[in-house]
């Protein structure tokens, strides 16, 4: 327990060729240190319970230097949408089909989603596409599970959690990564059925995996193993 005796070290950490910072989260129901690295390899999160010394928080993600080393090496690399390359949707590949006369506003045709305007700016209309996408799906997610759980619909919004998938605030409101339109259906439809659950049971308690699992139409382990082996997957495209 050496590294627990120095002195303060460096609240970020090098990871090959990169340092990030080392964010510490306190949290007074935590029971021990947790260590993480955010989806985009931006920084090292550690959750610590209240009475942990953030001298020792900082020092444990030292420690574990070569472990997040090697999961900072398996970020999918950055991979800005480009005309002819691809963006996902829904869990599919599409064509990038870029032409400077076309409409703006992309569009959905076959296995590519065509679009133009100048190319300057592509990425931010494909983004702002892929946000809208996102709301109109999960609002229809949400409509699907409310009505399966006996509740009223409720305000449904986006978010660009670097952390979170989905949210569910005490005043009723559901809050989804836009990210998860460029998943899989039944990976988005987790999500919003996760956080209408919450609506109800505002805990994870045997009786909100109970309303999950009767309100969910497909297997919540499927959806859940495929965030966790692909989930940092998409944050590729837009950061």
């Amino acid at each position: 327990m050496d590294w627990l005796r120095r002195t303060q070290p460096e609240p970020a950490i090098a990871l090959g060729d990169t340092t990030v910072p080392i964010v510490l989260r306190r949290m007074h129901n935590a029971k021990r240190l947790t260590l993480r690295l955010a989806p985009d390899g931006s920084e090292v999160r550690i959750t610590l319970p209240a009475w942990a010394e953030s001298r020792e928080a900082i020092a444990f993600a030292h420690a574990r230097a070569d472990w997040l080393e090697s999961q900072f090496a398996r970020l999918p690399q950055r991979a800005v949408p480009v005309p002819g390359g691809e963006v996902r949707y829904r869990g599919a590949g599409l064509r990038i089909a870029w032409e400077p006369r076309a409409p703006r506003r992309p569009a959905v045709d076959g296995e590519s989603l065509r679009l133009g305007g100048p190319q300057t700016g592509l990425e931010t209309r494909i983004r702002r596409w892929l946000e809208a996408e996102a709301l109109r799906l999960s609002e229809a997610d949400m409509h699907d599970y409310c009505a399966a759980a006996g509740l009223d619909p409720v305000p449904l919004g986006l978010s660009r959690a670097q952390r979170r998938w989905g949210s569910c605030s005490d005043m009723s409101r559901i809050r989804i990564n836009w990210r998860l339109v460029q998943a899989p259906d039944f990976v988005r439809r987790s999500v919003v059925a996760h956080e209408v659950a919450h609506l109800v049971h505002f805990d994870h308690s045997p009786a909100f995996h109970a309303l999950l699992g009767r309100i969910y139409d497909a297997d919540i382990r499927q959806a859940d193993r495929w965030l966790k082996e692909h989930g940092r997957g998409l944050y590729a495209a837009f950061g």
